[in-house]
This record gives C-alpha cells, sequence and structure tokens, in this order.
C-alpha cells in the first residue's frame, strides 16, 4: 500500500542517488519533465482502455493500442486527442521506454524522438497551448554533457532515471492529489538543494500559506493571478484553501519570463488536476510588458478576484523598455518606481489587476516600507488612496536564497474610509532547521486568525490610524508602531541594597496572581514595606501551586473536554473514506482544538494548535490516507514488507527485514499485547547488564599494576583490553594451581562470560521468536484489539501534552521568582561582610610571609 508519504521519499531518495554532480536546479527539470512524460503516456492509456474497452494487465492495453494504431491510424488518435486534448503515440509511450530497456534494446534517442513527436503533435493543434513547448531544449536537453561525458553514461543515467517511475500509475495517483503533492514537494526539495538559484521557481510552503490562507478566508476567489509565477505553488496553495467546489471554478493566470520555470509551472497545474482550460500560462516579462490586457478595455487590463506573488526582489534596470508614468499600470503611482528597484513596478502590475471587491497579496523586502525618493512617494499614494490593507513582518533567513527578512503586505481596493492599517510583527515567530528559519503551524495560524480577527496584541500586532501614519510621514517600518516587549524584569536598588524581593515585581507575575494567589502569599514574609521573602523553597511553592484547587479544577475541565475532542475525531478519523476528505478533516480538527483551548484562561491556544498539527504530520496524514484507500480494521490487519538499506557503496541494496503494521506500530502490540513476554526478556537485559558491569570491573582491575587481577587476568585481556578473551581464560586455568587466588579469579571470569554468553544468546532467541509473534500477530488482531492499539498510537499522549500546558506558564513564572531571590539574595551588607573577610584573610596571609635573603 504506497502512500504520497512513501512516494515522496522514494523519489526524493532516487532522485539524489541518480543526479551526481549535476546541480539540483537544473536535475529537476529532467527529473520533473520525465515524470510528466509519464503522466501524459498514462492518460493517453487509460483513455484507450475507457474508448476502446481494452483489458488487462498494462502490457496487454499497450499492445491492445499498438495492435488498435496499426488498424485504425489516425481516427484513433483523433478520438483519443478529442478526449484528452492530447495524444501519445504507442510507439512513443513512456511504456515503450521500459520496455525497451528490459529487453536491452534502450536508446537515448528513442527519448529525444518521443519528447520532439509530443511538441510536433501538440504545435499542430491550434487550441492547446498548454502543452505546447513543454518538453524543448531549454528544459530537457538530452544532450547536456552534465548528465554524462558521452552518449553511453547519458543513456545510462537517463534509463535509470526512467525506471524510477516505472511502477507508479500516474493516473491512480491524481487522485486525492497525491501526484500533484509529490511534485510539489519534489520542487522544494530541489529548491532547498538549489540555494540561491531557486528563488526563480519556488516560495516557501510557510510564506506561501500565510499569503494564501489570508486571500482564500477573506475573499470569494474564481479567479487568480500571479504575476511572477515561477513553479505555480502560491497559485495552487490559494486554489488548497477553497472548497472542492471552488477549486472547480477556480481560473487560475499565471506569467513567467523564465521558459524552464515557465513549462513547470504548466506541468504542476495539470498534475494537480487543474483543467486545461481552467489554466492560463504566459511565457513572458511581467515588466516589460502588460499581461493579461482587455482587448475590450486595454486601460484597464484584465480583473482579478485575488493576486498573489512572490517577484524577484530589489532588480536593477526593470525598466528596459522605457515604460513612461502614462502607463495605466503605474498611473496610480503618479511616479514610475526607480530604475534601480523594480519592487514597487511588481507591486504597481498586480494592483493593477485586482479587481474593486479582490485581495492581494505580495512578499517584498522590508526596504518597500521606509525607503524615501520616489518609493516613498508611491507610498504615500498608496496610503492616501487607501489601498494598503496590512503589512505582515516575517523571519530572515525563510528563503533559500536570500537571508534578508521580507514582509508581505496585503492589499485592497474597496477598504472602509478611515480603516487603520493593521501591523503584524511575527519577525521572531520561527524555529530553526539548519540554517534556515521556519515558520510553524501554529506561526502561521497566528498570523492569520490576527488578520482575520484585526486585533491588537501588544508587542506583536498593532491598527495603525491614518492619523500615525501621517505623523510617522508615511514611514511603514514596523518598529515605529509595534514595540519589542522587554521580558527582563527591571533591577530594583533597594532590593540590591538592603534585600529582599519588590512586591511590585511579584505583582507582575500575572498567572501565579490570577490563579493560584493565596498559596504564592502564604509563601511570602514581609520584610520591610514593599519587600518580601520567600518562606518556603521553589520547589515545595510548585508542588503547592501544582496542587492548588483552581488548578487542579482547571486542569480536570480541560481533560473533560479533551475527551469528547478525541473521541468525536476518534470516530471521524476511522471512518474517512475519500482521500478528498482528510485535508478538510485536519482542518476541522484544527479549528476545533483553538475554540476548545479559548475556553481556557492562560492556556497557549496556539501551543495546542501546533500539537495538533504535528499528530497529523507524524501519524495521522498518512494512516487516514492508508484508511481512505481500504478501510480502518482491513489496514488495521494489513502488514508491508519492513525494507531496509544494507551495505555501503557498491554493495548497497535495499532488502526486507521483517514485517511491519500498515499504521499498527510492532512496538505498541508489543508493548500492549505481549507485555508478560517482553517484561522476561526486560528482566534478563538487566541481568545481562548486571554481569557485564561486573565483567567491566575486573577488566579495570586487571589494568591496575601488581593487583591480584592483574596477575591472574592481564594476560587474558584482548589487544584492546576492554574484554577478557575466553579462550584465553581456559588455556590460563590450565596453568595455575587449582584452589589458588589466581584459579579463582579465572574460573570467575569464566563463569561470567559463559552466562553472558549464554543470556546473550537466550534473549536474542526471545526477541526473534516475540518479534515474530508480533508480526503474525498483525494479521489476526481483532477489531477491539485494533481500536485499542491506534487509540493508544494517536491519542495516548495528548491528553498530558495539554494538560502540560496549564503548569508550562504556572512553571516559568515560578522560574521567574527563583530568578528574583537569587538576584536580591546579596545585599550591600552582606557584600561588605564578604569584603571584610576577604580583606582580613589577605592582611593574615602577609603576616604570615617570609623574607628570606
Amino acid at each position: 500500500m504506497i502512500t504520497s508519504e512513501e512516494i515522496k521519499r522514494r523519489l526524493w531518495d532516487g532522485a539524489n542517488n541518480l543526479r551526481g554532480s549535476m546541480d539540483a536546479s537544473r536535475y529537476k527539470d529532467y527529473m520533473l519533465g520525465l515524470m510528466f512524460y509519464k503522466f501524459l503516456s498514462d492518460k493517453t492509456l487509460e483513455t484507450f482502455e475507457n474508448t476502446s474497452g481494452a483489458k488487462g494487465t498494462e502490457a496487454e492495453v499497450v499492445q491492445a493500442y499498438e495492435e488498435a494504431y496499426e488498424s485504425y491510424g489516425d481516427s484513433l488518435i483523433k478520438m483519443i486527442q478529442n478526449v484528452l486534448g492530447y495524444y501519445v503515440l504507442p510507439q512513443h509511450l513512456y511504456q515503450t521506454w521500459l520496455k525497451d530497456i528490459r529487453e536491452g534494446t534502450f536508446e537515448l534517442e528513442k527519448v529525444t524522438e518521443s519528447l520532439q513527436s509530443f511538441e510536433r503533435t501538440v504545435a499542430t493543434t491550434g487550441d492547446i497551448d498548454d502543452f505546447k513547448g513543454l518538453f524543448s531544449s531549454s528544459t530537457i536537453d538530452l544532450t547536456d554533457s552534465a548528465l554524462g561525458s558521452n552518449l553511453n553514461a547519458r543513456s545510462k543515467n537517463i534509463r535509470h532515471l526512467i525506471e524510477l517511475f516505472a511502477d507508479l500509475n500516474m493516473v491512480a495517483l491524481q487522485k486525492g492529489d497525491v501526484l500533484g503533492d509529490a511534485y510539489e514537494y519534489l520542487i522544494g526539495q530541489f529548491a532547498m538543494e538549489s540555494g540561491k538559484k531557486a528563488g526563480e521557481f519556488y516560495t516557501p510552503r510557510q510564506v506561501s500559506e500565510v499569503m494564501a490562507q489570508i486571500v482564500a478566508k477573506t475573499t470569494p476567489v474564481e479567479s487568480i493571478y500571479d504575476p511572477a509565477v515561477g513553479s505555480g505553488s502560491l497559485l495552487l496553495t490559494v486554489g488548497k484553501h477553497l472548497n472542492e467546489e471552488g477549486r472547480k471554478s477556480l481560473h487560475y493566470y499565471g506569467q513567467e519570463k523564465n521558459t524552464a520555470t515557465y513549462n513547470l509551472t504548466r506541468m504542476n497545474l495539470l498534475l494537480h488536476g487543474v483543467r486545461p482550460e481552467k489554466m492560463t500560462v504566459n511565457n513572458g516579462d511581467t515588466l516589460a510588458q502588460d499581461w493579461p490586457e482587455d482587448p475590450e478595455r486595454p486601460n484597464e487590463g484584465v480583473q482579478f478576484d485575488a493576486v498573489v506573488m512572490n517577484p524577484p526582489y530589489s532588480v536593477k534596470k526593470w525598466n528596459q523598455e522605457e515604460l513612461k508614468v502614462t502607463d495605466p499600470r503605474f498611473e496610480i503611482a503618479g511616479v514610475l518606481p526607480p530604475d534601480s528597484k523594480g519592487d514597487y513596478a511588481f507591486l504597481l502590475h498586480g494592483l493593477f489587476h485586482l479587481g474593486q471587491e479582490g485581495t492581494m497579496a505580495i512578499v517584498l523586502p522590508h526596504g518597500v516600507l521606509y525607503r524615501g525618493g520616489a518609493e516613498g512617494e508611491i507610498r504615500k499614494r498608496l496610503l492616501d488612496k487607501n489601498h494598503i490593507d496590512a503589512v505582515i513582518g516575517l523571519p530572515d533567513k525563510l528563503f533559500t536564497n536570500t537571508g534578508i527578512p521580507v514582509t508581505v503586505i496585503i492589499l485592497k481596493k474597496n477598504r472602509a474610509l478611515n480603516e487603520p492599517v493593521l501591523m503584524i510583527d511575527a519577525s521572531k515567530s520561527f524555529v530553526k532547521e539548519g540554517k534556515q528559519h521556519v515558520l510553524q503551524e501554529k506561526d502561521i495560524a497566528k498570523i492569520v486568525d490576527t488578520y482575520i480577527e484585526r486585533t491588537n496584541e501588544k508587542g506583536y500586532s498593532h491598527k495603525a490610524s491614518q492619523k500615525e501614519i501621517k505623523e510617522n510621514e508615511y514611514n511603514l517600518n514596523i518598529p515605529r508602531y509595534i514595540e519589542a516587549i522587554d521580558e527582563e524584569i527591571a533591577q530594583d536598588v533597594d532590593a540590591h541594597l538592603y534585600g529582599g524581593i519588590p512586591l511590585h515585581q511579584i505583582e507582575q507575575l500575572t498567572v501565579l496572581h490570577n490563579m493560584t494567589k493565596d498559596v504564592l502569599y502564604d509563601a511570602l514574609q514581609e520584610v520591610r514595606p514593599g519587600y518580601v521573602e520567600l518562606t518556603a523553597s521553589i520547589d515545595t511553592l510548585t508542588e503547592d501551586v501544582l496542587a492548588d484547587k483552581t488548578v487542579q479544577k482547571q486542569t480536570q475541565a480541560l481533560k473533560e473536554a479533551l475527551h469528547i475532542y478525541m473521541n468525536t475525531y476518534w470516530e471521524k478519523l476511522k471512518t474517512v473514506h475519500d482521500v478528498n476528505d482528510i485535508e478538510p478533516l485536519k482542518d476541522e480538527m484544527l479549528t476545533e482544538i483553538k475554540q476548545l483551548l479559548k475556553q481556557f484562561k492562560h492556556v497557549s491556544t496556539y501551543a495546542g494548535y501546533q500539537i495538533i498539527a504535528e499528530l497529523w504530520e507524524d501519524m495521522l496524514a498518512e494512516d487516514t490516507e492508508k484508511i481512505a484507500i481500504s478501510d480502518f480494521y482491513t489496514v488495521g490487519r494489513t502488514r508491508e514488507a519492513n525494507m531496509v538499506i544494507k551495505g555501503s557503496g557498491k554493495t548497497k541494496r535495499t532488502e526486507q527485514d521483517g514485517w511491519i503494521g500498515a499504521i499498527v506500530p510492532n512496538e505498541l502490540i508489543l508493548i500492549e499485547l505481549y507485555r508478560e513476554e517482553l517484561e522476561e526478556v526486560e528482566t534478563k537485559q538487566e541481568s545481562l547488564t548486571s554481569i557485564t558491569d561486573e565483567i567491566n570491573e575486573l577488566v579495570e582491575a586487571a589494568k591496575v599494576e601488581e593487583s591480584d587481577e592483574e596477575a591472574a587476568l592481564g594476560d587474558v585481556l584482548n589487544e584492546r583490553e576492554d574484554d577478557f578473551t575466553i579462550t584465553a581464560v581456559k588455556s590460563e586455568i590450565k596453568n595455575v594451581e587449582n584452589g589458588s587466588s589466581e584459579y579463582e579469579l579465572l574460573v570467575k571470569v569464566k563463569k561470567l562470560l559463559e552466562e553472558r554468553s549464554a543470556l546473550a544468546k537466550d534473549i536474542k532467541a526471545k526477541e526473534k521468536t516475540l518479534n515474530e509473534q508480533v508480526e503474525d500477530k498483525i494479521e489476526v488482531l481483532t477489531n477491539e484489539e485494533i481500536d485499542q492499539l491506534i487509540y493508544q498510537k494517536w491519542f495516548g499522549d495528548l491528553t498530558n501534552n495539554m494538560t502540560q500546558l496549564i503548569e508550562i506558564p504556572l512553571k516559568n513564572e515560578l522560574d521567574t521568582l527563583k530568578e528574583l531571590e537569587s538576584r536580591y539574595a546579596d545585599t550591600l551588607e552582606t557584600i561588605e561582610k564578604e569584603s571584610q573577610s576577604l580583606e582580613t584573610q589577605f592582611e593574615d596571609m602577609l603576616d604570615e610571609l617570609v623574607v628570606t635573603e
């Protein structure tokens, strides 16, 4: 049972193994291009099957297609073309390449000929521009020496790449968007490997999500446009957040300057199931010439419900065509963007094509928020015309091609008069993954929620009025409106001088104050007006705080709410019947957990959101996909070969190492259903550890010179001196007197070594038997056992992880209290006493000094 995650892993591993030294940004064109050609071939065969009634294995259908083509020729091809809009001839099918490979007759020229044939056939058809030029030499050049230094090497490398997709049914995988997801995943992986070269074709997923969710959740979208479309990921991410009906009616528009990337866009859209009539993609320079134009209203251009864009940053000499401010795209600004930076040229182009009720989201460098000159004039005009709706500051190092922080600007044309500009500072919301910064799911959710709800939050978001913006001379630099929160508690001079913790600083511990005020103040004692000291240790106070009835009552209430939540989604998760229902179910679970946690004061809603998001990422996404393909109890009793990589270099190979449950983990079956047997093995392992420790002690003793152990055992140590050699021990026993201390030590070591060997052998045998029992058990699990095991897998840790969210803020403030106690422990008086003591010690040392000649 192959899932989207397994396909992704296999294809990326294959890409890494096959591409050798070729740059990832170039290799992607070959891999993704051939993957797409396999899709075209599979679609052609499927259409032939459906229209002709041919049945059988893939090889039999291919043979039937060849015979039908010999008999009916062009009439058969026209029939397929009428259904698909394109066709692949029998001799040019991907399956024919595979057949040639198996028979040892494969030639690289056959691939070139097939791709060129497809190009010719679509070129002669007037209404299918979506497929023209997809396999041009700028995309797939099979003469490229980077593929191999000679024809044989290139042929071998392409042959291996072709075989990578051999067993994947691209048509079946397109259902549920498995194929599209795998394609998008590969694009993202190639982008990370490509580094700076990735900028032209990829927007990081988390940035796409922020923009797409804002657009999709606030605007009715039937048409969407990306003037710097890259791989099309931004367009597709917006579509993903619409319902099924919305996706069907959505028309995608995009323009891309780079031809190879333009081809990648079209392939990506088609593989995601976007019908050719619902996509209009152009290969052209967005800034040089306006596109798309409305032939009936050339000065207005085509208007879209949504415009999204991640253009190249600060393009120099963007105005090669010597455009004037009279260009209808730039008229609104009154001035042209500076020739040295094209950021506002892209923004104004997008705004020009935005419908009156639409929403635009664009990613740009922070400089657009505060730079002066022409850009300052443009910004002032946009603000005066009330088009800037929100400014979102994101962290640096989000992109592989630049380390600078970026901003997402949201623009609208229908904003209410005097509506403030929402400022969001999400620049500190990230985790580090290697050299990159990454927004977590909770960070994305908080940004989107803050935008939709337009909330003010100290240190995070602020609604800037027109008056404020004018007072700041139209400078939109985020720190002018959102001041970073200083979490450091100020130093109190009086407390440093005379001791005690300032009461006003304890009052800043708001969670402790609100939830366990009595417990907190019972542990405080006034030392002088306004200053207190702790009468109990922080450890004791922590125990008292967590045991407080208010905390316990909230914990119990949260447990009860989670119990209902888990049982509700337990039933929904185990009865998923369609892969298309998985994403909506995930969104429902995430939305519901936010609503649930908002009822509990001081509990982080977004930390809980992240827990559920990670639950989906770690197991639910793959498990529900398998359940949807089959059904819950069937897949619960399904086992799969456990494939492992063995060897290295030329001996590297993949082999089966037993069986694993398709969704039920072997380890869980072992823990839950074979507890006694597992405990028996664990007891033996403890005995083995004890014996090993005793042997190690004797080894160390044997290294001590002139010790009894060294005299008796020194010669029986192995060369590394980390263990005894049983053969040497047995031989040495024969050479010493029976009953001597040396004899006793040698016999002791012999016995320990034999016990260790026997015990290790016994453990290995029992583990093997136990593992085989578990593997056999998978296929005969009862429904009740499957329920028990999967509920434990999915929700076993959830209650504990969620209730920790109540304790975390309390413990954080207790840590602050501990820090305050330590901070003010050394007063002026204690420092002076210590100083006097040191002076006395120094004088005593001076008195003891003796001067010698």
